[in-house]
């Protein structure tokens, strides 16, 4: 199979968000497709490890936040990379609470707000078909493409979304991040990977030296 023409499919770049036990759920997903257009329906897809999927089946309800090219890379990381099990994602980051649900509105052109009518498991992922109950436009700033994202602000899919790859290597010495998947390349880069300082962080989700491996 091809897996440069599944490459050439579009997307866009989302946050979902829901609560549950009072606690707050995100995770930032790339599939957002609007189904019907009265009595609207949306479908997103989440893999099923992901901690914001389980909250939403137990609150049968979440957000979605439509990210803007504003949006910065660090926001971006704070909830693709991490999970909401072990980290408030939500801390220091710009939200509202709307119908009591926490509305990621930093880098954000829209919102809509769902209800699950529909849950179709497929693999590794689930398919959530929403009810939209409320959608409000905030900006009228472009929506960011998932393209804009790997181009633009040289992001990385999460190891588990729909559309990621694990990238291939060759040649020097080359360490991978095992958060992101970011590979530091020597060959390509002035200072070598051993030579950087202890307080370097990875430009893609921000952790430090010591979540990267060596890639053999």
């Amino acid at each position: 199979m091809d897996m440069k023409a599944l490459e050439t499919i579009s997307y866009g770049m989302y946050i979902v968000t829901t609560k549950k036990d009072n606690k707050n759920y995100g995770c930032v997903i790339n599939t957002l497709t609007q189904v019907t257009a009265s009595n609207v329906l949306v479908a997103i897809t989440l893999n099923k490890e992901n901690a914001t999927n389980q909250a939403i089946k137990e609150s049968k309800k979440c957000a979605v936040s439509i990210l803007s090219e504003q949006a910065s890379s660090n926001l971006i990381a704070k909830f693709g990379y991490f999970s909401s099990r072990d980290a408030d994602k939500f801390q220091e980051v710009d939200t509202q609470d709307v119908d009591e649900f926490p509305i990621v509105i930093e880098g954000v052109c829209s919102y809509l707000i769902g209800e699950v009518v529909n849950i179709v498991s497929c693999d590794t992922h689930d398919i959530f078909i929403l009810r939209v109950t409320k959608a409000e436009q905030l900006t009228e700033e472009k929506p960011m493409t998932y393209r804009y994202y790997h181009e633009v602000l040289k992001g990385k899919a999460s190891s588990k979304a729909p559309t990621y790859q694990e990238e291939t290597v060759s040649g020097g010495k080359k360490y991978r991040c095992t958060i992101c998947g970011y590979i530091y390349d020597d060959e390509k880069e002035s200072v070598k990977f051993e030579d950087l300082p202890d307080d370097w962080k990875c430009p893609c989700c921000g952790v430090g030296k010591d979540k990267f491996v060596e890639v053999i």
